[in-house]
């Protein structure tokens, strides 16, 4: 499948398998796609119901903008809005104040989730995009960020809203596969003359999420419109384990019984092409030593694809085993003339 991206990725969220990638580990510049962070710390750091005077620093900010006056009071919700839905470089300015009580501080707050989230090539100088020097990310870490993000109820109810009012402003959402695909929940466009067209989009059809993430992509919308569909329509969610399913046996020795089974304690599901190959491996040794009482962790069942792990679930034992009886030695006498059991 070929897309228009230099860079991109499409992911499947809930379980992080990447469906496509096109050099999706190259840093690049990320413009507006910045504010998936920004709008994230806010939503985790930040009461969205806080009403917040719009300070000076935050007018007349280069490049797209919600047009704040100083002095203006919003709440912080409305400004996530301005922030995600027009692309205000001035709301994020406004919220990383707020919230971090300097530009200064907030970036900080964006670079510690950052790593806490494993983003290892991602680093940000603003939060709202402007180009710099050191401010980077890649389309994998951009597809992990947004998988995360997707799960806060705030984010997401800002990122797939398609109009709104605040105030005397009437907001559009630049994302235009809101309207043109089945499912598209979000997420952020991005431009600047350096860093090319940006997108990062977010779709949900029965229950499944994908996320696609293309860089300096000339024809975004159609690469995205492919990468989504190639991903519903090629790959599925299979439930492959299911809690409280016996997935095997393990040998006991010394017990009353011979084998008791491994039960699972987590179900497992992940989404496969059709012809793809599961199993499962049992980790450690092929048996225990008894005595072996149900309900004891057993170790882990580990599902490989194609002989590739890709998840793990905890077992344990569905089934007791004592230890086995030892025979009472005869003594002589015994042996001899008879008697005892």
């Amino acid at each position: 499948m070929g897309v228009s991206a230099e860079h991109a990725i499409l992911m499947d969220a809930d379980s992080g398998r990447v469906l496509y990638e096109k050099d999706a580990d190259t840093e690049s510049l990320i413009a507006s796609t910045t504010k998936i962070m920004t709008a994230l710390v806010v939503a985790e750091q930040c009461n969205v119901l806080d009403r917040m005077e719009i300070p000076p620093e935050a007018v007349g900010i280069e490049g797209s903008s919600m047009y704040l006056q100083a002095g203006e009071v919003l709440t912080v919700q409305e400004l996530l809005y301005g922030l995600m839905l027009q692309s205000g470089n001035d709301a994020a300015v406004a919220l990383a104040i707020y919230c971090g009580g300097t530009v200064e501080g907030f970036v900080e707050l964006m670079n510690d989730k950052a790593r806490q989230l494993g983003l290892e090539h991602t680093h940000f100088e603003n939060p709202n995009g402007l180009d710099s020097p050191d401010h980077h990310s890649t389309a994998r870490d951009m597809a992990k960020l947004t998988a995360y993000a997707m799960k806060n109820e705030i984010f997401a109810k800002t990122v797939s809203t398609k109009s709104i009012r605040v105030g005397s402003r009437s907001l559009t959402n630049h994302n235009k596969l809101l309207w043109r695909f089945d499912g598209a929940d979000g997420v952020k466009t991005g431009y600047t003359k350096a860093a090319g067209r940006i997108l990062v989009s977010s779709a949900l059809r029965d229950g499944r999420r994908l996320v696609a993430v293309t860089i300096n992509a000339p024809d975004d919308w159609n690469d995205h419109t492919r990468l989504l569909e190639y991903g519903f329509s090629q790959y599925e969610t299979r439930l492959l384990v299911t809690r409280g399913q016996t997935l095997g046996s393990r040998a006991v020795v010394s017990g009353e019984r011979e084998t008791v089974p491994l039960v699972a304690g987590e179900s497992f599901s992940y989404p496969v092409a059709q012809g793809e190959r599961l199993e499962l491996s049992f980790g450690g040794m092929g048996f225990v030593y008894a005595p072996v009482e149900a309900g004891q962790a057993a170790g882990y069942a580990h599902i490989l694809l194609e002989g590739v792990p890709v998840g793990k679930v905890p077992v344990y034992y569905g089934e007791s085993s004592p230890l086995e009886p030892v025979p009472v030695k005869k003594n002589l006498f015994q042996r001899i003339f008879g008697g005892g059991q």
